[in-house]
């Protein structure tokens, strides 16, 4: 109970942050105020309780929570400045990925030592995956990534693929590294298995590429390799295949700049959108505008334009941020997402299993990379690509997935005797 109210600090910042964006919905006089109070207090109360039951019961790192629904509340915010109706649908999406929260939490807490057993079939799982949105799967701005269910909301398979892809590779990169039933292994076997291990590795990080190439999904395609390449770096002891694997990613980029016209568009736009302000370069510049305008400190909640942004609910949503809020409001949610990153890699470096370890910094370089490359793409440092920022952009695969691995990463840091010393 002591450490309960020692920080209980980052909690009342939470709900200041609360009750500023129901004042500012209140003053920009939104129609559904009412439930937005009334969905805005249940993710208050939802926080407190959420917030006692990690800290009192001793469930691990008690600030992965508090960051989580501090950038969600962000989120709710824009959105609801932005749409009402996104904003309340992101409300309920919250408060959905709360619930897998928890059941990410204790089913890998309960199960955790099971994980590692299933390499291929996390392979196979995802390989159905991708075979099932080839074939009923329905195109969106581009690419082929969504499943429409008759009667219940649209999936994004690849979402929950990217996890399968990290316990996989976290299964290969950590299971039989040197020993086989406790037995003694000659040097030159053990060298085989480890060969053995990085050419499975590379199988399923090329094969999942490959798929992700055919579905015209650039961005997370990127992020995979990103993913693969940072295991590769951390358990691969081969320098030479480490740098095959980097020439076989650049030429696979290549080939993608080189024969596919969409990627085309968004390098050539990445170049000089200026180049055609009225076309392909219309999105970015507009970005680029807004945040512009909104200078250091912001336009203010309200004040802004954000709505003349394509698509701004969802890959511009740090524009509108920036423009409304300023840029230290925009630095102030990267410094959210830094911080849990952050807790990520300490929860993996603080890890005894070597699986979970691994597991939880797969997690953290995911998250971490998937907010580099939307941020980087709307601020024109790198081309722009179709991705959402964790727990901000509207979306629904998005948001229950990263509950999902925040789910998981809290699971770890809870796994007693399994953690050096207690999370701080």
């Amino acid at each position: 109970m002591k450490k309960f109210f020692q920080n209980i600090r980052p909690l009342l910042l939470l709900l200041l942050l609360n009750a500023i964006g129901m004042l500012l919905m209140y003053i920009k006089g939104v129609d559904t105020l009412e439930d937005m109070a009334i969905l805005c207090s249940a993710m208050c109360l939802l926080s407190i309780a959420m917030y006692a039951i990690i800290t009192l019961f001793s469930l691990g790192d008690s600030y992965l929570f508090i960051i989580i629904s501090m950038l969600s509340t962000v989120g709710i915010i824009m959105q609801s400045r932005i749409n009402q109706d996104d904003g309340m649908r992101q409300m309920k999406l919250y408060l959905v990925g709360v619930a897998f929260f928890f059941i990410a939490l204790f089913v890998y807490k309960c199960f955790h030592k099971h994980f590692e057993k299933f390499t291929f079939f996390y392979w196979g799982l995802s390989m159905a995956l991708f075979a099932f949105t080839a074939v009923f799967g329905t195109v969106r701005n581009g690419a082929k990534n969504w499943i429409d269910l008759p009667g219940l909301p649209s999936i994004q398979p690849s979402e929950f693929i990217r996890i399968l892809f990290v316990l996989s590779l976290a299964a290969i990169f950590t299971r039989a590294r040197s020993r086989k039933k406790g037995k003694y292994i000659p040097y030159l076997e053990r060298k085989k298995i480890k060969s053995t291990r990085l050419m499975f590795a590379a199988g399923i990080a090329f094969s999942n590429a490959l798929c992700l190439f055919l579905q015209r999904e650039w961005g997370i395609a990127l992020l995979f390799f990103a993913i693969y390449i940072a295991f590769l770096y951390i358990y691969g002891e081969n320098k030479l295949f480490f740098a095959a694997n980097m020439v076989l990613v650049i030429f696979a980029a290549f080939i993608g700049v080189k024969f596919m016209s969409h990627i085309q568009v968004r390098i050539s736009a990445w170049l000089d959108p200026f180049n055609d302000v009225d076309g392909k370069g219309y999105q970015i510049v507009r970005s680029l505008f807004a945040i512009g305008e909104g200078g250091f400190a912001g336009t203010g909640i309200g004040a802004g334009s954000p709505y003349l942004i394509p698509v701004v609910n969802s890959d511009f949503i740090f524009s509108a941020i920036c423009e409304e809020m300023g840029v230290l409001g925009g630095v102030a949610i990267l410094m959210l997402y830094f911080l849990l990153v952050y807790r990520g890699f300490k929860i993996s470096l603080s890890s005894t299993n070597e699986f979970n370890k691994a597991v939880a910094m797969g997690l953290s370089v995911m998250l971490g990379i998937q907010t580099f490359i939307i941020v980087g793409g709307v601020t024109k440092l790198i081309p722009l690509t179709g991705i959402t920022l964790p727990f901000i952009s509207f979306g629904g695969s998005s948001m229950i997935t990263t509950f999902i691995v925040m789910g998981m990463l809290q699971a770890i840091s809870s796994i007693k005797g399994e953690v050096t010393d207690e999370i701080e």
